[in-house]
């Protein structure tokens, strides 16, 4: 798996980015982060981990601008404690956050996690799933309401499937968590909810033909629209 570290910190991206190498990634880097959208962008990868804190651009820029045209995989490395760039970066397209300083461990399970969600299905659960208007193909990871496609992230389709696995049925946001992003959910942790809008105004923008309800204190379910 090729992956694409974009940060200014050189030191820091090094230590990442041997540790990645050594686990089993081909690790790039960019400590600019103009000529790490460029890159993203013209080149092959299969991930794109991006620090948020950046002169030049930040993060934040960087991604807005990358899910303009791509729904690659992007890990945000955030300030430890900072929730507003945690929720911003999920709000824009990012599929996880790590804060730092993190260790390679973590970071590197993380990545698994997002690159093996990004995986077709196998062919006994690949069958397109209809809900209302929406179809769902597992096999192409691939959307659409009526003729119009929509373009999710990793984490905006997973979340999507399993619910539409289930129509009318609230999800727990706990298993939300495991079954979609395929980590625990921790506590004030809101990756689910900034999912959730998301795929609510991409809905939306093509003409809606589902809905998303909320059911409060519990989870979510997915219906067609009346």
């Amino acid at each position: 798996m090729r992956v694409l570290l974009i940060d200014d910190d050189s030191a820091f991206t090094a230590l990442l980015a041997e540790y990645l190498v050594g686990d089993g990634f081909a690790c790039e880097t960019a400590s600019n982060p103009v000529e790490g959208l460029e890159r993203a962008l013209t080149e092959r990868f299969d991930a794109i981990i991006l620090d948020v804190m950046m002169p030049q651009m930040d993060g934040m820029e960087v991604l807005r601008r990358l899910r303009r045209e791509t729904a690659l995989p992007v890990l945000m490395l955030t300030a430890k404690g900072d929730s507003i760039d945690r929720i911003v970066g999920l709000e824009l397209g990012a599929d996880d956050y790590v804060p730092k300083p993190v260790h390679p461990r973590e970071l590197a399970a993380r990545l698994r996690n997002v690159l093996k969600r990004q995986a077709p299905e196998a062919p006994a659960s690949a069958r397109d799933i209809r809900v209302g208007s929406l179809r769902l193909a597992p096999a192409s990871r691939e959307s659409w309401i009526g003729d119009k496609p929509l373009m999710l992230t990793v984490s905006e389709f997973d979340l999507l499937l399993v619910l539409a696995r289930r129509p009318g049925e609230v999800i727990t946001k706990d298993e939300l968590f495991e079954r979609a992003l395929r980590r625990p959910r921790e506590p004030y942790d809101r990756s689910v909810d900034v999912h959730i809008s998301n795929l609510r105004q991409k809905i939306g923008t093509v003409g809606g033909g589902v809905e998303i309800e909320t059911a409060r204190a519990l989870g979510y379910r997915l219906r067609p629209a009346e």
